[in-house]
Formats: C-alpha cells, sequence, structure tokens
C-alpha cells in the first residue's frame, strides 16, 4: 500500500524520499565513487565508458552526459550526490544551484542574500492564498 505523499502537492519541487532513494541507488553511488581522485580522472577521460560501468537507466546516465541536474533528480538524483558532478567539473554548489533555476551564479547569490525564492506561485497547489 503506497503511502500517502501530501509533499508531492508542492509545484517544481522533488521530495527524496524512500522511493526516490531507491530510484536513484546507483546513480547516487556513481556520484559518491567521483569522491576519488582515480575515478574522476576515469570519469573525465570517458565519461560514458565510465557510466556504463554502473547499472543505471539510460535516462540517468543521458541526465549526467547533459548535466541536467534537474532531471537527475527527477531520477532518483539526492542534490548533495550530485554536487560530487559538479565538483568533478570544476563548479561550486552556488554555480550548480544557479544552473538549475535558470539563474547565473550571480543572480542565484543575490535571490539567496536577499532571503531566497517568493513564496508567491511556490506554495501547495492545494493551498489558497
Amino acid at each position: 500500500m503506497p503511502l500517502d505523499k501530501p509533499y508531492k502537492d508542492i509545484p517544481g519541487t522533488t521530495i527524496f524520499d524512500a522511493e526516490q532513494s531507491r530510484k536513484g541507488y546507483h546513480l547516487n553511488q556513481f556520484c559518491m565513487s567521483l569522491m576519488k581522485a582515480e575515478n574522476r580522472a576515469r570519469f573525465k577521460a570517458n565519461e560514458r565508458a565510465y557510466l556504463d560501468e554502473w547499472p543505471m537507466t539510460e535516462a540517468q546516465k543521458q541526465a549526467v552526459l547533459a548535466r541536467d541536474l534537474n532531471r537527475c533528480i527527477e531520477l532518483g538524483g539526492n542534490i548533495y550526490f550530485l554536487a560530487k558532478i559538479g565538483a568533478t567539473d570544476g563548479k561550486s554548489f552556488q554555480q550548480m544551484a544557479g544552473s538549475m533555476t535558470g539563474m547565473t551564479e550571480e543572480e542565484y547569490r543575490d535571490m539567496m542574500v536577499r532571503g531566497g525564492r517568493s513564496i508567491e506561485g511556490n506554495r501547495c497547489i492545494g493551498e489558497k492564498s
């Protein structure tokens, strides 16, 4: 029997729950492998070959190759694990987050300094304003 998930009512938000964890297990294990210098070097030398060593779905592999972190999250990726891909590419977490929101690094930083994203349009779909 599936659990009730009232948080699925938040627009543009993927909650990393047990279901997402199971779906993204191999994707996240791949990301964690990038903590070792020799694995980062192998990945950078031939990304596709390295990804093919992992029992990830083709969609997960394509999302990694495209550096589409939003898609990686949809496919079970955890942002803290996905940060290893950004670090492998020499990107800061702030740069990664900016790319995920369609903002430049500076725009993202400035938004966060101002207190984050406005709640307008980001409430639960079922909630009345």
